[in-house]
């Protein structure tokens, strides 16, 4: 196995752990919320690489569109599995704090809606790439990922833009924050961050080994061909 990438997988282990430990023991107990509020250090970070990975995937999708790289479709497909992945994880622990904190599990307003709404674009995405058996499928699949970085920006802005249930942000948004909470916020963006970049990186390499083989198929179909008209 390639020793940088039992590295970076060491790193993000120990971030995850150290980020665990931070967010279960080390971080005071809201006092409103109560130990319910420790989700937060793991919805918040979770819609963090989400965005990342979903803004990498447009920026390879419109890599490909102009320079038809497979190495940028690679990308873009990683990054929208894992990016499905972490927006899956934002969706199921939004109603786990919810419930006990709102007193229902889902409400159906701008930034609850438009989040589920990007979650299923992207699955759409990925049942693009999987079932479509066009030879344009990547193509399309680059346009579709141009309206899902839209949604980004709307589900990004809505408690901006409108009047929520959803809590406005703590960081960058006027809201204040104990001190060890925010430090053990941000130890969880960088592990969830640095795991995340690990499960890109291993999906890229596996959809490239893909790409390599079908490309080595393809060769030796159309050699076969040839070979075949000369005999012929």
């Amino acid at each position: 196995m390639n020793k940088k990438l039992i590295l970076f997988a060491l790193v993000a282990l120990a971030l995850l752990t150290y980020g665990l430990h931070q967010a279960l023991v080390d971080a005071p107990t809201e006092e409103t919320m109560g130990d319910i509020q420790r989700i937060f250090y793991y919805h918040v970070p979770s819609a963090f690489v989400a965005f990342i990975c979903f803004f990498a995937n447009l920026v390879a999708s419109l890599a490909y569109l102009k320079w038809r790289s497979l190495r940028a479709d690679a990308i873009a497909l990683a990054t929208a599995e894992v990016g499905v992945v972490f927006c899956t994880v934002v969706l199921v622990t939004g109603p786990l704090w919810a419930k006990p904190v709102w007193g229902i599990w889902w409400t159906w307003d701008a930034r609850l809606t438009s989040t589920l709404l990007l979650w299923l674009i992207y699955v759409s995405y990925l049942l693009l790439r999987r079932f479509s058996m066009a030879g344009q499928t990547p193509l399309l699949a680059s346009v579709l990922a141009i309206f899902g970085a839209v949604d980004v920006v709307f589900v990004y802005m809505s408690i901006r833009w409108f009047r929520t249930q959803h809590p406005q942000p703590v960081l960058g948004g006027g809201g204040s924050i104990d001190p060890a909470m925010k430090y053990a916020l941000l130890i969880n963006f960088l592990a969830f961050a640095v795991f995340g970049g690990l499960v890109v990186w291993v999906r890229y390499r596996l959809e490239r080994f893909r790409q390599d083989i079908d490309q080595m198929h393809a060769l030796r179909a159309t050699s076969g061909q040839q070979n075949a008209e000369r005999t012929a």
